[in-house]
């Protein structure tokens, strides 16, 4: 791998480099030259054109191939909200028992926080073996840097074989920093897990708009990690007579600091039902127009006791925040109903609602695609069907 930087003590930021890169890669500041690393395609022009040597392109040793016979365990992440642990904990534990059994290994929980305990015992009903326990004061809240920090020090205690988490805003800003840190490679957004006859774990994610199903290896390194879509796989059982083992953690308080202050937790009060959780969801497209037009949508759902939805147009406009936004870029739903209103049903948008019992769609465009999913269709204009069954509602209820 190659990387390349500037070396400050000899840059007199006279910007020849500026003028020579055909990328616009480079800028003057403060005196000396900067470079854009997302512009820069190590070319080396810059280097030529430097008369003080003050450019260097770095080549970077590729990472040392582990023992992998050295490293066991599935381990999950253990996500925590204000009511508990997040449901999607209990889903990554019944693949976890799954590909644990392939492996013929243990499956281990982590969990990290304050006043935790108390959630060991349903984590080993819901198929740990080991619970891996760090409680502390200074864990209450999750802070990226110390539960990163204390994550790097189980795993390398340990040495789990596979490590996964949500693909959550916790789980999405945690497990990439621990990536770099472990040297390892990650996978995110998984819709599937499996095993495959080297014993590697398969990494399965949508890609190129959705349009292909990608499938990732990380043969040189340990432990193999991935982040998970909500709502792709089952819950595993509860099975109140499993027993297990619990393994407290006192990391040096040195791990916990924290740069960042956690202040308060402000709720998106457009939310009334969680759009994960919600048995209905009424989701509103590019169709609706304007985003007055919503309003339609919100009354539906209410009426039906569901959440708002939405595909990614309106949310990419200001009309609705991205918390509604079902899809590939969004949320993964399956609601027993999931109707969909003026929506076309783009590949990315279907990669997050395929899965519902039951949709139904509103659409005056009959050769549009969600009908090719949807179980009930309705050709129409949406301005005219929804009041229509919000009437048909009101006077039934």
């Amino acid at each position: 791998m190659k990387d390349i930087r500037v070396i400050e003590s000899k840059c007199n930021g006279c910007g020849l480099c500026v003028k020579a890169c055909p990328f616009g890669a480079i800028e003057p500041i403060a005196g000396i030259v900067r470079i854009i690393r997302e512009k820069c395609n190590l070319c080396g022009i810059c280097v030529d054109a430097c008369k003080l040597g003050a450019i260097e392109v770095i080549e970077e040793a590729k990472p040392e191939k582990v023992d992998v016979s050295q490293y066991s365990g599935v381990w999950v992440f253990v996500e925590l909200t204000d009511d508990g642990v997040h449901k999607v904990t209990y889903e990554l534990l019944g693949k976890a028992r799954e590909l644990a059994t392939k492996r013929n290994t243990y499956v281990g929980a982590v969990l990290i926080g304050n006043n935790v305990e108390r959630f060991t015992q349903e984590l080993i009903y819901r198929g740990a073996d080991k619970v891996f326990v760090v409680d502390d004061v200074r864990l209450d809240r999750f802070m990226v840097e110390p539960y990163t920090n204390v994550m790097e020090k189980l795993v390398l205690k340990y040495r789990p074989e596979i490590l996964i988490a949500g693909a959550t805003t916790k789980g999405r800003s945690l497990l990439p920093r621990l990536a770099v840190r472990l040297k390892t490679g990650l996978t995110a957004d998984c819709t599937g897990l499996d095993i495959n006859e080297n014993g590697e774990l398969v990494q399965t994610r949508p890609a190129f708009g959705g349009n292909i199903m990608a499938r990732i290896l990380c043969p040189r390194t340990r432990p193999q990690m991935a982040t998970v879509r909500y709502k792709v796989m089952p819950e595993a059982p509860r099975d109140t007579n499993r027993t297990g083992e619990i393994i407290k953690e006192r990391p040096p308080q040195q791990l916990l600091y924290s740069q960042v202050k956690f202040i308060e937790f402000v709720a998106d009060k457009t939310v009334k039902v969680k759009l994960e959780e919600a048995d209905i969801i009424v989701s509103g497209g590019r169709g609706l127009g304007e985003p007055k037009n919503f309003t339609l949508i919100r009354e539906l759902a209410d009426l039906l006791g569901g959440a708002v939805g939405s595909s990614r147009p309106p949310v990419d406009m200001g009309w609705i925040p991205y918390s509604h936004q079902v899809g590939q870029t969004g949320k993964t739903v399956k609601p027993k109903l999931y109707i969909a209103v003026g929506i076309s049903g783009a590949v990315q948008h279907l990669a997050g609602m395929a899965g519902s019992d039951t949709i139904v769609a509103i659409n005056k465009d009959p050769h549009a695609p969600i009908f090719k999913v949807a179980d009930f269709g309705i050709v129409g204009d949406l301005f005219k069907v929804v009041p229509q069954l919000i009437k048909l509602i009101k006077e039934r209820s």
